[in-house]
């Protein structure tokens, strides 16, 4: 059957954590490689309620077929907590997807043709990189420095060639946890308004803030030259499936098109039961919690690292998000690492996925949501003793 099969398919790579995830299916596994949100403030019993209050009566719309564009009352919900945010976004320009996943999956559709150049983080979100390969652009990764992407670089980049897209996860970005300052927004946005360059905006996570004031989005600097990509996955439930695209009308007709020949509609239920919860409940509450209890699972992670790991380890320090990014002495190997540490019943994400270049071979991400703060001592302390020993072994050799 292999002469069958499409050419792009093995131009995909397998995303490396949903292999990994298998690995801890082990209820002994500690595990700091999914980007997951702490279950514990999964709304389960609002959920149900809701669920049940949707069902009720005689009205069955939500199960019926829907809209592309999605539940009209959910997308109105959405674009007015942008506009608090001082973003002049309406319900018009916002689509329901099935996650912030599908939306780039239909941004590829949308713009990039094979070869196209794509300007992306280094390192990258590995979902992007998965949803963009699949129409095999030839990917430009700019380096990420402490305060954002590497300016200089980026510039070259889009003065020498035609690049149609640059992708960012501009808070707390997935892998790194760094998240782009004011300067680096406003030196961005002077560079990309020179050129025929569309930002895409990928921002699940600006609700985690923990510390520090939240920079303008992009949107706001750039209108119509930004597509903005967000999720319900970080603060309701990631099982759900529901996010969403906000585009200006060129844009949108050309999404939506791509979405209707996809799937039609995101999940009509699904939309019904999460509008209905988020008017019934204080959301901004609930997200309160969670930030409270993340942002002291990081402080712990924080610590745990610099009383555990060597003095050369180097690693981030998040104001927000799910994620650090440690990177090891030169003459270590992060996969050596990996099939070390899960021997010990500890795992995590090595570097190299989240590059196109083959990169990152010493760094490692490490997710602080989705474990307690006492697992967390633990998971640390022994990958901080397999570090040591393996520094040891390579300073001999």
């Amino acid at each position: 059957m292999k002469n069958l099969f499409a050419s792009r398919i093995n131009t995909i790579p397998k995303s490396f954590i949903r292999e990994i995830l298998k690995v801890t299916q082990n209820p002994d596994m500690i595990s700091f490689a999914g980007g997951l949100p702490n279950p514990r403030f999964f709304p389960v019993r609002e959920i149900k309620e809701t669920t049940l209050d949707v069902l009720a009566g005689t009205d069955v719309s939500a199960l019926q077929y829907s809209t592309t564009e999605g539940y009209q009352p959910l997308r109105e919900y959405i674009a007015k907590r942008y506009q608090k945010r001082k973003l002049s976004i309406t319900a018009d320009e916002i689509l329901i997807t099935n996650g912030s996943q599908q939306g780039l999956d239909l941004i590829g559709k949308v713009f990039i043709n094979k070869g196209d150049r794509i300007a992306i983080e280094k390192p990258a979100y590995l979902g992007a990189i998965q949803a963009f390969s699949v129409y095999e652009p030839q990917f430009c990764p700019i380096p990420l420095l402490n305060d954002g992407v590497d300016i200089n670089r980026l510039e070259t980049e889009l003065s020498v060639n035609s690049v149609k897209l640059f992708h960012t996860v501009i808070n707390f970005q997935n892998p790194s946890g760094i998240t782009y300052s004011e300067n680096k927004r406003r030196e961005l946005t002077e560079l990309l308004k020179q050129h025929n360059t569309i930002a895409v905006e990928d921002d699940p996570y600006s609700d985690l803030r923990f510390s520090g004031t939240a920079p303008q989005s992009m949107r706001s600097r750039l209108n119509g030259k930004v597509i903005l990509l967000g999720s319900f996955s970080k603060t309701i439930a990631p099982g759900l499936r529901l996010g969403w695209i906000c585009a200006k009308r060129e844009i949108m007709d050309k999404l939506v098109t791509a979405k209707q020949a996809s799937d039609l509609h995101s999940n009509s239920l699904c939309q019904k039961i999460v509008h209905q919860y988020l008017i019934n409940n204080d959301v901004d509450k609930h997200i309160e919690t969670i930030i409270n209890v993340y942002k002291k699972q990081r402080d712990v992670m924080i610590t745990a690292i610099d009383e555990n790991f060597p003095s050369e380890v180097i690693f981030t320090k998040p104001e927000g998000g799910m994620f650090l990014w440690v990177t090891l002495p030169e003459q270590l190997s992060a996969l050596e690492l990996f099939k070390l540490a899960v021997k010990e019943n500890v795992a995590f994400v090595p570097g190299t996925p989240f590059y196109v270049d083959n990169g990152g071979k010493n760094n490692m991400r490490l997710n602080f949501s989705n474990a307690d703060e006492n697992t967390i001592k633990e998971g640390i302390k022994r990958l901080g003793l397999i570090i040591r020993k393996l520094l040891v072994k390579k300073n001999v050799e």
